[in-house]
């Protein structure tokens, strides 16, 4: 008649929430943030090339600004261009109004810039108002990404470098270099890419005389093609230059025809017809970035950039000369660097790269560039000078590395930047190390002269102190002054004896100053002259404020820990107390109604409070037995009351005739409305009647009975019952088992079970196992099976359990 099923908890296994943050995400959003503004950047430069060449076929046509662009659009289709590849042939091939004025391009570059200028076309101009170059291959046959990577373009010798880039993988080409035509008619050498330096500054310069093919191929304005090895006169370099550059060439005028731009490979191989008509195109490419090209104003022909250079060069300090790049609006995009000292290249990493002509990021790595980038904004805004934070550098000299400390700096000139490196010598390292001990030890020194009554104190000590560097320093008899009444005795007996005695001194004394009270400390000693008088007096200050502060607080945290363990350790003794007056445990076994009960209960080992578990075990005036088992909710004194005040009340009226759901309803309206009242508990009520070894139980939110039978253990099918003190309505309802000899019976509370993390399924599954394995104990003791569920582990909470043993054979009455 028992109806044996597994009962699923209530309760919920706790989820682990302490998952560590992802510390990744806010770089990723900066770099994201990043990319974005480079990613708009690009958009507003192609954006600009696009209206241009829009309004270049606004002029000549007199379409509208949609009409213009719908014309790109279309030829670009048509050609199998993108829009953009045709923007920089349309600026490129716009023809020049006669007589127009060649604006001279930046420093140092000998291009000429031809500002685009509608004009009604003639005879020598096509229908679209674009001249005929020589140059009219398709310019779809450009290496992929050109026309975006020209946007990026900010100066010759970077055209040259992003040439070089493009045509090495599309071409071969090992070197690239552009020569640009001066009103005299010679060749001045504006960028290159693939060659050094040596043979650059060698060939910077070329005659009109020279005949070298660059020069050819601008008179002709025709592209001159150099790959038959016998032909090595009319080579660049000439022959005998023993670099081995240039055993093929291609040399192609870029309209409008005053830059060469010239192509050098290694091999002998000529140059096929798709590498010939990928060559005409990137020229063309390259025509309309040079139409567009915003360089400095000012005349190659003058030198002046030369000059600058030259100044540069001859200066003894790493420095280099930065202008503003601006954007169409006039904000401030970037820094190229247009001047540079021999001695700056190591600051770039070492690799002796000449930075002329590079963007700040381009030269130096992002963690530097972009903090000094900002600086350098600021005092350009500004006008006020920026020094930064003292950095440490290894100087590399006759091949041996050498540890310096420098500082970066950046001064207003004209309308650029200045910014050079400024090393420091021996003392200044070591008045900078003084100064880093000072700020990071919050200590600063002082100095009295006891002869000439003169004072010298660090700049830490009057911030220490809070005292106005112009008032001068206190003193040394007047350093008592300055501490707070508790404390002047013994610093002016300390002051005394060091001043008359030569005794050291290391007092603590506390001081009133702008910012509050502080806790000082101060160490000192004397120095005396030959008869042993003190005649000067050196130390230092220490501000102990932060660490005294931190001191007091774990005194008083300390105090206050102790005062709680003490009122816990004191609730704890008088709750155990009042626990064993009210729950007294049996010395052994008792036999209500002819069974045989043992009763286990193991107090919780962790914090100092008990708990509210209990039990009954008695033979009722009938001969019936009795057996409760319960938990309140807490621990404590209040869960100690409650318990005592269910416990007795249960039994009460089982004693007194009512039935065990009457007693459960009762307890719970009890529970509900009585004053002090402590939350809810858990109760199991069984009674035993022997005649029949009829056990009738009912349950209020409690764990169900555990019957062990002929070697297998099952738990009793728990009736409703809800906790008590959680409704206002409850319903309660009994359950009946046929007990038979030999049957063991397992009343428990949940402290038996609960082992988090596991849930209390886990928990009721490793007691019905554990049980089944030791059914057959000798004399039925409950240790073993205790034992096994509680390996010596440190109980979380009170363990209560009734092991009710039915005889094999009747009982007698005594």
């Amino acid at each position: 008649m028992c109806d044996a099923r597994r009962v699923t908890s209530e309760h919920a296994t706790p989820t682990d929430s302490g998952a560590a943050p992802d510390l990744a995400t806010p770089a990723r959003v900066v770099a994201g943030q990043h990319a974005e503004i480079d990613r708009l950047r690009d958009l507003a430069t192609t954006a600009a090339v696009e209206a241009r060449a829009e309004g270049a076929v606004m002029a000549l046509t007199g379409a509208s600004a949609e009409a213009a662009r719908e014309t790109l659009t279309q030829r670009a289709k048509a050609q199998r261009r993108t829009l953009l590849e045709e923007c920089w042939i349309t600026l490129g091939t716009l023809t020049p109004p006669s007589g127009a004025h060649r604006a001279p391009g930046p420093a140092g570059s000998g291009i000429s810039v031809v500002p685009p200028a509608p004009r009604l076309p003639d005879d020598d101009v096509s229908d679209d108002g674009l001249s005929d170059d020589g140059l009219s291959e398709d310019a779809s046959a450009a290496p992929a990404g050109l026309a975006e990577a020209l946007v990026h373009v900010g100066s010759p010798r970077e055209l040259a470098r992003c040439l070089r880039e493009r045509l090495a993988p599309a071409v071969g080409a090992d070197a690239v270099v552009l020569y640009a035509r001066l009103p005299s008619g010679a060749l001045e050498l504006v960028g290159h890419a693939g060659i050094d330096d040596t043979l650059a500054a060698r060939w910077q310069q070329v005659s009109p005389w020279s005949g070298i093919p660059a020069l050819e191929a601008l008179r002709s304005g025709e592209p001159r093609w150099l790959d038959d090895t016998g032909r090595n006169g009319d080579r660049w370099p000439p022959a005998g230059d023993p670099s081995g550059h240039g055993r093929s060439q291609a040399w192609l005028p870029v309209p409008p025809g005053d830059v060469c731009l010239g192509v050098l490979r290694h091999d002998d191989a000529p140059f096929a017809p798709a590498d010939r008509a990928r060559l005409r195109a990137v020229a063309r490419l390259c025509a309309g970035w040079l139409r567009t090209f915003d360089g400095r104003p000012e005349p190659a022909g003058t030198g002046a950039a030369d000059a600058v250079q030259r100044v540069f060069e001859a200066l003894p300090v790493a420095a280099v000369l930065l202008t503003p790049v601006r954007a169409p609006s006039g904000r401030v995009q970037d820094f190229r660097i247009d001047a540079a000292t021999p001695h700056a290249a190591p600051f770039a990493g070492g690799d002796g790269t000449d930075p002329v002509g590079l963007r700040l990021p381009q030269w130096l790595p992002d963690a530097v560039a972009e903090p000094l980038r900002q600086a350098c904004l600021r005092t350009l805004a500004t006008g006020e000078p920026y020094e930064g934070e003292p950095f440490a550098h290894r100087d590399v000299a006759d091949g041996a590395a050498e540890p310096a400390t420098y500082s970066v700096r950046a001064a207003p000139l004209g309308d650029g930047l200045v910014l050079s490196w400024v090393r420091f010598d021996a003392s200044d390292r070591q008045e900078q190390r003084l100064a880093d001990l000072q700020r990071l030890g919050n200590l600063g020194w002082a100095n009295w002269d006891l002869v000439t009554h003169q004072a010298a104190w660090s700049d830490q000590v009057f911030a220490i102190f809070g005292r106005d560097p112009a008032r001068g320093p206190v003193a040394l008899a007047g350093l008592p002054g300055l501490a707070l009444a508790d404390d002047v005795p013994a610093l002016t007996q300390a002051v005394g004896a060091l001043t008359r005695e030569g005794r050291p001194c290391d007092v603590p004394f506390r001081t009133r100053t702008p910012a509050g009270v502080r806790h000082l400390r101060i160490v000192a000693e004397a120095v005396t002259d030959g008869e042993g008088t003190p005649v000067e007096v050196h130390g230092f200050v220490q501000d102990l404020t932060a660490r005294r502060r931190a001191e007091l607080a774990l005194v008083e945290s300390e105090r206050a820990m102790l005062t709680q363990h003490d009122v816990l350790l004191a609730e704890r003794t008088l709750a155990a107390r009042l626990q064993d007056a009210l729950l007294p445990l049996p010395r052994g076994p008792v036999r209500p109604a002819g069974l045989r009960v043992e009763v286990a209960y193991l107090p919780a080992q962790a914090g100092v409070l008990v708990g509210g578990d209990w039990f009954s075990a008695i033979e009722l005036p009938d001969g019936d037995a009795l057996f409760v088992v319960g938990d309140v909710a807490g621990h404590g004194v209040d869960a100690v009351a409650t318990m005592a005040q269910l416990r007795f009340t249960a039994k009460g009226m089982v004693v007194t005739g009512s039935s065990l759901t009457g007693a459960l309803a009762r307890l719970n309206a009890l529970l509900l409305h009585s004053r002090g009242a402590h939350g809810t508990a858990s109760m199991v009520l069984a009674r035993y009647s022997p005649e029949r070894r009829r056990l009738v139980w009912a349950q209020a939110g409690h764990l169900p009975p555990l019957l062990l039978r002929a070697g297998k253990a099952r738990y009793l099918d728990r009736p409703p019952g809800i906790l008590l003190g959680a409704s206002t309505t409850p319903v309660y309802a009994e359950a009946e088992c046929l007990l038979e000899p030999g049957d063991r019976l397992l009343l428990y509370t949940d402290g038996l079970v609960e082992r988090p993390p596991d849930g209390i399924d886990q928990g009721l599954e490793r007691l019905a196992r554990a049980a089944a394995a030791h059914q057959a104990d000798a004399a039925g003791t409950l240790e073993p099976l205790l034992a096994a569920l509680l390996p010596g582990d440190e109980l979380r909470d009170d363990v209560c359990v009734l092991d009710i043993q039915v005889p094999d054979a009747p009982a007698r009455r005594s």
